[in-house]
């Protein structure tokens, strides 16, 4: 369920126009919420995971959340390097992602595997969407930010959908 939440700016000598920094930190939270959810399902599908495939996935799963955790970690710098106040707070990112939630009940491979296939390619076309916004919004920088977030989403996202063919 994503929706707009006005983030408080701070006062700063940043080059960029306000606007455009406010558009860009509004992104640069949503974004946020995104990797710090693709995080918490990806430690929901390692700590769950279970079958003959077991410790190659449980391996691959904490690597996504410690992925995660960084993608969510240079975009909260970005926002913060703006001016804008970072908002990454459980109930911002209940409120702000809406990624495909993770059901609880999932032990076998198969479903993780699919379920983290699903996430990360939702994510990904939020990326993509957030590259186009912030270069419309004139901050090639954010838009880069995005851009390396997103090619390391899709790698991890081929990791992940490695495990459905063959």
């Amino acid at each position: 369920m994503s929706t707009t939440i006005s983030t408080p700016h701070l006062q700063t000598r940043h080059t960029l126009p306000d606007g455009t920094r406010h558009a860009s930190v509004e992104l640069l939270n949503a974004r946020l919420a995104d990797a710090i959810m693709v995080g918490l399902q990806a430690k929901q599908a390692h700590w769950n995971v279970r079958g003959p495939r077991f410790l190659p996935l449980h391996e691959l799963f904490d690597s996504v959340a410690e992925h995660a955790r960084e993608w969510a970690d240079l975009m909260a710098e970005r926002a913060g390097a703006l001016g804008g106040v970072v908002d990454g707070t459980p109930a911002s990112v209940i409120e702000r992602s809406d990624l495909p939630t993770y059901p609880t009940e999932l032990i076998d491979a198969d479903g993780h595997i699919e379920r983290m296939a699903e996430v990360l390619a939702s994510f990904s076309r939020r990326l993509l969407g957030s590259i186009e916004a912030a270069g419309e919004a004139g901050d090639p920088a954010t838009e880069d930010v995005f851009t390396e977030v997103a090619r390391a989403v899709d790698q991890d996202f081929w990791f992940i959908e490695a495990h459905t063919q063959g």
